[in-house]
């Protein structure tokens, strides 16, 4: 438990309960990265005036850790893997959340909260799975 950070964690919470909140009583939209995302890659298809607060709320995403960089030290972290094994597991990451029409934004925090029942589902194939895969990754292989 030595990087446990009850009071960081508490305000990240609340940060992203009340983004998600606010984009879904003035927007109408959920909070799903992966489907913001996706409407800025298909140009044609993003509803009209939907471009810029999906552009501006990425872009928040990215600005968020410098800005959080200036208040606190960054977490200290490793990567050990190869690049190979980065791209394919982001690639297994975006078709598992084409497949599961979404991802862990969209269905664990707006999904649950709204009591979907496909969002239950979603999120515990996907926790389990990451259950599964770190059990074995740390112990098996």
């Amino acid at each position: 438990m030595e990087n446990f950070t009850p009071i960081q964690s508490l305000i990240g919470g609340l940060l992203i309960g009340a983004s998600a909140s606010m984009l879904i009583l003035f927007m109408g939209k959920i909070t799903g990265i992966s489907g913001i995302i996706a409407s800025l890659l298909q140009f044609k298809n993003t509803p009209k005036g939907h471009y810029t607060w999906r552009l501006l709320f990425i872009a928040g995403l990215l600005i968020s850790s410098t800005v959080y960089q200036t208040f606190a030290p960054p977490p200290a972290s490793e990567i050990s893997a190869s690049t190979g094994t980065l791209i394919i597991a982001g690639l297994l990451v975006g078709f598992g959340t084409k497949m599961g029409s979404g991802c862990t934004s969209g269905h664990g925090v707006c999904g649950l909260s709204r009591l979907s029942l496909r969002s239950l589902m979603a999120t515990m194939c996907f926790m389990f799975t990451g259950f599964v895969v770190a059990y074995l990754m740390l112990h098996v292989v």
